[in-house]
């Protein structure tokens, strides 16, 4: 069996929040240098260096939305995070409308 689309999902993401999980995990898992992660995933050096300093920051506040889940410090509790829109208050149409 041919696995080379399956093989390109991962070479060459297409969505945003693939394309930043992909640039992130060469960054931070295989070491790989930031000037060689933006030119494959078509980022900015600059935009990938300000992605894993805002990444860093957000692992320091337990806070991984981006992710869709969070997970405690000892790294075995794992919950699903609903997003920002889902987790505000909606209000009543004073129309009575929705």
């Amino acid at each position: 069996m041919d696995d080379e689309h399956c093989r390109q999902f991962f070479l060459e993401p297409t969505e945003i929040a693939h394309r930043k999980y992909e640039a992130l995990r060469a960054f931070f898992v295989d070491g790989r240098p930031l000037q060689e992660i933006a030119q494959q995933v078509g980022y900015q050096e600059s935009s990938l260096r300000s992605m894993v300093y805002r990444f860093r920051a957000q692992m320091q506040n337990n806070d991984l939305r981006p992710f869709l889940f969070e997970r405690t410090l000892d790294g075995l509790q794992i919950k699903l995070v609903p997003s920002q829109a889902s987790r505000r208050k909606r209000r009543r149409s004073p129309t009575g409308e929705r």
